[in-house]
This record gives structure tokens, sequence and C-alpha cells, in this order.
């Protein structure tokens, strides 16, 4: 009987524990990273300061009740169409390119109401848009 030499077998390199590593530091990166959502909508924000601003040309005010209705420059509107809205806002801006529209909403308000305002003076052009805002008062010392 004639013994053949034995043969060691091919090294075999574990995967699994690296796999299992590389999965973690997966989860970790993708667990820790924030992710920015950026709105495609330009609107200028209030600033709170205690200087008086410079007097400019009259603004455009927009105020929306929580019933739905508009009121622009002391002009009463109810419920109106974005057609109605744009012919009535393009009526009292008359010849100003770009004026300076503040839109004023009650907090109780439908959405969709800021939303139609909104688009409705971006389609006419004008880009200087302000969303007024209430400041609350802080308590802190």
């Amino acid at each position: 009987m004639k013994l053949s030499p034995q043969r060691s077998e091919d090294p075999d390199v574990n995967l699994t524990p690296m796999i299992d590593v590389v999965f973690l530091l997966l989860l970790f990166f993708m667990v820790s990273t924030s992710f920015i959502r950026e709105s495609s909508l330009k609107v200028d924000l209030p600033e709170a300061s205690g200087q008086a601003l410079v007097a400019q040309e009259k603004a455009i005010d927009i105020v929306i009740n929580a019933d739905g209705q508009f009121i622009i420059n002391n002009v009463t509107l109810d419920n109106p169409s974005p057609e109605q809205l744009s012919s009535q806002l393009q009526q009292i801006v008359g010849e100003n390119d770009d004026p300076h529209i503040i839109i004023s909403a009650d907090a109780n308000t439908e959405y969709q109401n800021i939303v139609t305002a909104m688009d409705t003076a971006q389609q006419l052009g004008y880009t200087r848009l302000t969303l007024a805002t209430r400041q609350t008062t802080s308590t802190e010392p």
C-alpha cells in the first residue's frame, strides 16, 4: 500500500468579521449624517433689530384672515381666485416694477391661502416678499 503525502488545505480567509465591521461603519455614517432640505422659494424673513428702518416706498400689505378673506391695502376680497388676486394686486401696485409686499396671515389660516398669495406675486414678477410674524417674548434673563 502506497501512502500519498498529505496535502494541506489551501489557507482560507474568513471575511464575515470584516463584512460585519464595514456594515456597522456604514450604519454609523448613515445615522450620523444630517440631511439638509432646501426650499425653492426665496423669501425675505423679517429680522429683529432695535433700529428704525430707513423710510422706503410704501409697502403693499396683504392680510389673510382665518376665514380666507384677503385684504390688500384696505381692499377686501372674499375667497378670491388667483386671477382676481392678480388683477387687484396689479391695480394697487400701479407703475412700480418690484414693490415690497408684506404678507400677514392669521395663525389659523389655511396654508393654501398663503401659498396662493406668494405664487400670485411671484407670477407677476414681484420678488420682494416678506412674511410678517409676531415677536414672542422670551423668558431668558
